[in-house]
């Protein structure tokens, strides 16, 4: 199915985070990689996911959302910086996930329920921006969430620690590595009025730099 006609179809608007592990992506120890990711769109039958790393019509893979659990299925179509996922899974399961997006829709449109933008560290709406290094090289990452002093980061690049880089406007340096990503504390801290804008700049190349990511296959 396309992307085109799943937004044709009912589904839910929940936005849920989670992770995902490609085939045949690794670390530089030759470990899968994981990487963030985050719905925006969902049925009992497929979702809209927004990722650092976008994979090939086809490719199966494994996810897991805190409030999914694991959920397995194969990318059907693909757009810049998401891709459909068709879900594999038993028709009893299906009913009760049906049930769970339900539950999850009305619960994050119930006004008593807080919102995250209050919280320290904000979930961006749109989630994906450009990392910039030192020597101008560019790729696009997908931003996990971030504060007005740093940000953590899901991208196919693994900077070491200390490497010195900007998040969208925001310049920083890695300051610790996470399991899905890296953590980058920004040089100075940002006025949390414009810290979304500042942070969320993609760039419609998300060129990488091939020497800073490890892929086989």
């Amino acid at each position: 199915m396309s992307v085109e006609q799943f937004l044709k179809q009912r589904a839910v608007s929940v936005t849920v985070d989670g992770r995902y592990t490609l085939p045949n992506w690794y670390d530089p120890q030759g470990r899968p990689r994981s990487f963030a990711c985050r719905t925006s769109r969902v049925s009992p039958f497929r979702m809209m996911v927004a990722v650092p790393v976008v994979g090939s019509v086809g490719q199966r893979l494994t996810t897991y959302f805190g409030d999914f659990g694991r959920l397995d299925g194969h990318i059907s179509d693909t757009v810049s910086g998401g891709f459909l996922l068709d879900i594999t899974m038993p028709h009893g399961e299906r009913e009760r996930f049906a049930s769970k997006l339900t539950w999850l829709e009305k619960k994050q449109t119930d006004p008593a329920v807080r919102d995250q933008r209050a919280q320290a560290r904000i979930i961006p709406e749109s989630p994906h921006s450009t990392l910039t290094f030192a020597d101008g090289a560019t790729a696009g990452c997908f931003v996990i969430d971030v504060s007005v002093a740093g940000a953590a980061v899901s991208a196919d690049v693994q900077p070491e620690i200390g490497t010195p880089l900007a998040v969208g406007a925001c310049v920083g340096r890695v300051v610790r590595l996470l399991e899905l990503g890296f953590a980058v504390e920004f040089v100075e801290q940002q006025n949390p009025e414009y810290l979304e804008r500042l942070v969320v700049r993609p760039t419609p190349l998300m060129a990488v730099d091939p020497a800073k990511a490890v892929k086989t296959g």
